[in-house]
């Protein structure tokens, strides 16, 4: 890496923030509605809320709930929101967390030890999940030393409740299901594996990170979201991010057990530190009280009637968009999404030249396989683009079509194109690691 030293002497303040504003203009344009994953944008007023409540408290330190009360308390009262908000029992606890990565890890964690107290036999400990399931699951899995066992997926895109009857073992520790999955936007049958869990004796997850602050005011405004909460009997723990369609400051999620015992197998304690006795809820020591700060300030401004007119855009929203990509001939919808999110595939031509095509128009969609598909991420900031978006999806269709079977040199039709033709999936994933390492190296330019 090459050297590069901290500046003998300092910027004034306004020179740096006018280099930090304007390193930005290679940036996605998610505030026009232009980027379709990554920012929950609900407005400027719950954007300029949450930045005031973060910095309120930039500087306190949720590592210590005895040094900050205030922080103490906005963290119960958000988990206590949730809690009622997801229809858990009165018995039910939670923390909050930096995202739905450290709630996975968290729920993992938690099942593992659960299963270590419970069965020691088990020294090869397996998490039962649908293929769709988020990756997180696999870095949980990575990180704590178990095994993700994938259940295929139906015609319907959800998990197969009698293949994942066959497929649960001794080792299983934990059942999985999603609410929805993240690449088609579909409800797992989260019944029918609650009650697979529950036979067996085991924890029951729902990863509910996407749509655990937008399935419950879909249903408040009537719409048929499949059973999936707390309701449902057997299910023990929920993820369910705040800066998703909680519209938080990033860096909040909470994850939340049906009782206590369980959460306490998600805590960690050291007793012989010369620091003195340590004790930590999650994964991080020291943990931002700005996101705790801003998601308590966003929850109380938002209110249910704020929540409910969101959700209402964004199922409007969502409407339209799937109408229109519908009305396309050479492109369908992939199976029956339920909310936000859904992906689109095409037997007419090549979906990924198709999203280059789009890219190179101003539009930033995510690429999926298996098949390959385009991806997208509907938020309220997306209801004023619909027209112009649809418009040169028409157009991007046509030059794709024109185009016939051109193999693209470059761009991600090139990457996952290639990508596709490799039956070694693990050199694969070592193609990804050596992307990150020049991603993140500052001799060299990113491969794309």
């Amino acid at each position: 890496m090459s050297q590069m030293r901290i500046p003998e002497h300092g910027t004034p303040a306004e020179a740096v923030l006018s280099d930090l504003c304007a390193a930005r203009s290679d940036d996605a344009d998610w505030r026009s509605g232009r980027t379709w994953s990554l920012v929950y944008f609900a407005g400027d007023e719950v954007l300029e809320l949450a930045k005031k409540a973060y910095t309120a408290y930039f500087s306190e330190n949720g590592l210590s709930p005895i040094a900050f009360k205030s922080l103490r308390r906005f963290e119960n009262e958000v988990v206590a929101m949730t809690a009622s908000m997801l229809h858990a029992p009165e018995t039910s606890r939670g923390t909050m967390t930096s995202g739905g990565t450290e709630s996975i890890l968290m729920a993992v964690k938690a099942a593992r030890n659960n299963a270590r107290a419970s069965h020691p036999e088990i020294d090869e400990p397996e998490i039962l999940a649908p293929i769709s399931v988020h990756p997180a699951f696999e870095k949980a899995a990575h990180y704590l030393g178990l095994k993700v066992v994938h259940i295929p997926v139906d015609a319907d895109l959800r998990a197969d409740t009698e293949a994942a009857a066959s497929l649960l073992t001794a080792n299983t520790v934990l059942v999985v299901g999603s609410a929805p999955s993240y690449p088609h936007g579909v409800v797992d049958p989260i019944p029918a594996l609650a009650a697979l869990a529950a036979e067996h004796g085991l924890p029951m997850h729902v990863d509910a990170c996407l749509g655990g602050f937008l399935l419950p005011w879909l249903e408040k405004l009537g719409e048929p979201i499949p059973p999936w909460d707390f309701r449902v009997p057997g299910v023990t723990s929920i993820s369910a991010d705040l800066h998703k369609y909680g519209y938080a400051a990033r860096g909040a999620s909470t994850v939340l057990y049906r009782d206590a015992d369980l959460r306490r197998h998600q805590f960690f304690a050291y007793a012989d530190w010369p620091g003195g006795l340590y004790a930590s809820p999650s994964m991080s020591g020291s943990r931002p009280g700005g996101a705790i700060a801003a998601a308590w300030a966003v929850l109380n401004h938002l209110g249910e009637d704020g929540y409910l007119r969101l959700a209402a855009r964004v199922r409007d929203t969502t409407r339209r968009l799937l109408d229109g990509i519908g009305a396309i001939p050479e492109l369908q919808i992939l199976g029956e999404p339920v909310g936000s999110v859904f992906a689109f595939t095409s037997d007419a031509l090549n979906v990924y030249v198709l999203g280059d095509c789009m890219t190179a128009r101003g539009w930033a969609l995510d690429r999926q396989q298996y098949p390959p598909a385009l991806h997208q991420m509907v938020t309220p900031a997306h209801a004023e683009a619909v027209g112009a978006y649809l418009s040169d999806l028409r157009a991007a269709v046509a030059e794709t079509l024109a185009m016939g079977d051109e193999l693209a040199s470059d761009g991600s039709a090139a990457m996952y194109g290639m990508a596709a033709t490799i039956e070694d999936r693990g050199f694969v994933e070592e193609i990804a690691i050596e992307f990150i390492d020049q991603v993140f190296d500052l001799d060299g330019d990113p491969p794309l």
